[in-house]
């Protein structure tokens, strides 16, 4: 039989065992384009130099063994995804089995279903014409100009507030509208579980003096709405930048906050349609099984000691461990109702850390690693704080005085995150240049030490370089 056949016997299998997903479009391509989709996030995106870089870094760690890339796959109905034609036909069989899974988890998802239900789903289609539009924006306005909008929109890309509507009116017109009304919108299935829990309640509304409308009413964190909404001068194709590069945000941002549910799943369920697929030969399922061992690995390269989490195994195993705990309806609804943080904190025990040879390391500037913590806590924490807040500092507006000057505070204490100072000015400078006033962040450095950066347009102007 060839993948064809053997995908159609994949899906009839899948439905007898309970998954119910997105129909799934599959396509063959060849390993350059693979590795553009996987640096671009989706087929055809904006240009931009941020990712040529990115090309060169995945290159080369293709190159030195670190990476090989099977399949990437896109979360919409349908969903689409991509395998590389020199897979071998097992390695897709098992890709194929693989990609079911993920469209399960998808479908099962609470936030998932929520972010889709903001952004579409046919990222596809709508990244396409938004590449579109800024190749028109491009004959219009120049290089230059354009670059310097997506330099600032694309630095800032993390920095949404997930937790908002992505179709967001502005604050009420009213100071008392605005003292009274509550920075989070109608809750749906996910919020809700999300509000139910323990010491979880809406903000207490920020109070706003009778007189003149302060802007922000509360602090913000949705940096890419607010400059698109409030920046005094910003152009409407301006404006279109900012808020496309939002709406991919929200498209992705359940990608990242599912990683290691979702790769888990996705790898629980090819090991099992494989294990049930029947009408595999014998010598294509060991072949698929042997993949499967590459790809559920702890350690990379036959290393004994890993630095970084696959999550692929980390995710496997605690799928395994509470199926075979409690059962494939309570992973079911596991997967419906978290995200990697409840997933690792409610379900990554202490046995299961210890059979797994988890721990917490500090990296040293002179090369040193050691190891710091094997507490159950501080594992959880190493796994999940590159995660939290998008994987970005935690930055919010604090005020725009009358003269529309800008103020920003990193909430380092939220995040427990100091800067890179080096990188916070060349960001701030792209931010003063679309908002074309003074801007002021108010952080701290990877010491702790308090710190204020200023950045006004005409700085802006001197840094606009771009690297070689």
């Amino acid at each position: 039989m060839n993948l064809d056949a053997y995908t159609a016997k994949l899906h009839a299998l899948a439905a007898r065992l309970g998954l119910d997903y997105y129909p799934v479009d599959f396509e063959l391509v060849p390993q350059n384009f693979m590795l553009e989709i996987a640096v671009y996030g989706v087929p055809v995106r904006m240009h931009h130099w941020s990712f040529g870089l990115r090309y060169m870094h995945q290159l080369l760690h293709q190159h030195m063994g670190h990476s090989r890339i099977f399949e990437v796959m896109f979360p919409g109905d349908p969903c689409r995804a991509y395998m590389m034609d020199r897979n071998s036909l097992a390695e897709n069989v098992l890709v194929t089995a693989h990609v079911i899974g993920h469209a399960d988890f998808v479908k099962r998802n609470a936030l998932f279903s929520r972010c889709m239900s903001m952004a579409g789903g046919h990222i596809l289609e709508q990244s396409a014409a938004r590449a579109h539009h800024l190749d028109d924006a491009l004959l219009r306005h120049g290089q230059p100009a354009v670059e310097a909008v997506l330099d600032a929109a694309l630095a800032l890309e993390a920095h949404i507030d997930i937790h908002q509507p992505l179709y967001r009116p502005p604050y009420p017109d009213r100071p008392a509208d605005a003292a009274t009304a509550s920075p989070t919108p109608a809750p749906d299935r996910f919020r809700q579980r999300y509000h139910a829990l323990p010491g979880e309640s809406a903000p207490a509304p920020t109070p706003v003096s009778s007189g003149k409308r302060q802007l922000p009413p509360h602090p913000e964190q949705d940096l890419l709405w607010f400059i698109a909404r409030y920046a005094p001068e910003l152009k409407d194709w301006e404006r279109d930048i900012f808020l496309a590069v939002r709406e991919e945000s929200y498209y992705f941002f359940p990608v990242h906050a599912c990683q290691i549910m979702n790769e888990g799943w996705a790898s629980y369920w090819h090991a099992r349609l494989l294990r049930e697929a029947d009408f595999l030969p014998p010598q294509l399922y060991l072949q698929a099984l042997r993949a499967h061992s590459d790809v559920v690995r702890p350690h990379g390269n036959e290393q004994q000691l890993a630095l970084t989490i696959n999550p692929y195994h980390l995710g496997f195993a605690i799928w395994e461990d509470i199926i075979e705990r409690d059962g494939i309806a309570a992973a079911r609804r596991i997967s419906a109702e978290e995200d990697d943080f409840g997933f690792i904190r409610n379900h990554l025990g202490v046995k299961l850390a210890g059979q797994l040879d988890l721990f917490s390391y500090q990296a040293r500037a002179d090369g040193e690693t050691r190891v710091i913590s094997r507490d159950l806590h501080e594992v959880h924490e190493a796994i999940l704080g590159p995660k939290y807040n998008y994987g970005a500092p935690c930055i919010v507006v604090e005020r725009m005085h009358d003269d529309f000057s800008l103020v920003l505070r990193h909430d380092h204490a939220r995040d427990g995150r100091g800067l890179d100072m080096v990188q916070a000015e060349q960001v701030l400078n792209y931010v003063a240049h679309v908002w074309r006033r003074p801007v002021t962040l108010h952080t701290v450095d990877f010491r702790g030490s308090a710190r204020t950066l200023r950045a006004t347009p005409s700085d802006a102007v001197r840094t606009s370089a771009r690297p070689a």
